[in-house]
């Protein structure tokens, strides 16, 4: 539920910053409509340049209607959850306000995973089969650093999966028995209980590492990808600015400036996007290791 309501949150907060970002788009591009307007009245500008400032212009108008409705689905997903309408003083209009989680501790113990509800239910099935949970954790369970110092998956986490196939790679060290012969039932369908609990506690082990594994990948690497999103934003905000520097001096024809819009548009949403993804992720990394902890 935490997670559920912090990813809508973070999803309006998105959609409001998209919104703003197409408003400002679109009075750009009526400004520079009204100027390419203007130049073909007096004969400096054609009819296809006027055309196809007008698709741009369009083109924001679309993106406004189209966040705004998302705008208000956001909005009624988010009063769900809350059970009543969020408050309007605690709403963000764009991720750049929001405080980031702190960064990943290291050196995170496996052992956190034990208290994700999935876990501690198949450990419950085990136990109504009769089942020594303390020899099950010592033989099904990894007990494992998860992370490193950078917040990424630990070389002892990676190593479960083999590389590039996701296969699990543990092996069940039986110490103990799991379950008490004693305790046996001499009827088979009861025996077959037992193998399906112990089947279904470890394959919500390793559901509980994969969640884990891939979510710290996701986090060792979206840094990187927003830093080269900003960095191409802002570029293309240069090569946008010189391409309409040209085209007013008659140097360039308007396609450059077109082209230079449209790619400076789809970068600014590029950017926002990346950075819901990354706290989205760590919303995400919150959910799968349980629901916290210090």
């Amino acid at each position: 539920m935490i997670a559920a309501t912090a990813g809508a949150y973070l999803n309006l907060a998105a959609d409001r910053e998209n919104l703003n970002l197409a408003k400002t788009t679109l009075q750009s591009q009526e400004d520079v409509y009204r100027i390419i307007n203007r130049r073909y009245q007096v004969g400096l500008a054609n009819e296809l340049d006027v055309k196809r400032s007008q698709t741009q212009v369009d083109t924001a108008r679309g993106d406004i209607a189209r966040f705004t409705q998302q705008i208000a689905l956001d909005e009624n997903a988010l009063n769900l959850l809350l059970g009543s309408p969020a408050p309007a003083d605690v709403l963000s209009a764009n991720l750049s306000d929001i405080l980031e989680p702190q960064i990943v501790s290291s050196g995170i113990s496996s052992e956190i995973l034990l208290n994700r509800p999935d876990i501690l239910a198949a450990e419950h099935r085990l136990k109504a089969s009769n089942a020594n949970i303390g020899a099950a954790r010592a033989a099904l369970f990894p007990r494992i650093s998860l992370t490193t110092g950078v917040g990424t998956a630990s070389s002892e986490l990676g190593g479960l999966f083999g590389s590039g196939s996701g296969t699990w790679n543990f092996a069940p060290v039986i110490i103990m028995p799991i379950f008490d012969a004693r305790l046996w039932s001499a009827y088979d369908a009861a025996n077959i209980e037992r193998t399906i609990a112990l089947t279904q506690y470890e394959k919500a082990i390793q559901t509980a590492f994969k969640e884990v594994s891939d979510t710290l990948a996701v986090n060792g690497t979206v840094g990187d990808q927003l830093s080269a999103q900003e960095s191409l934003v802002n570029a293309v905000e240069i090569i946008y600015s010189r391409s309409a520097m040209r085209y007013r001096k008659g140097i360039d024809s308007y396609l450059s400036v077109l082209d230079a819009q449209r790619t400076l548009n789809s970068a600014r949403q590029g950017l926002i996007s990346l950075r819901l993804a990354r706290l989205a992720n760590q919303v995400r990394l919150y959910a799968v290791l349980g629901g916290g902890g210090e």
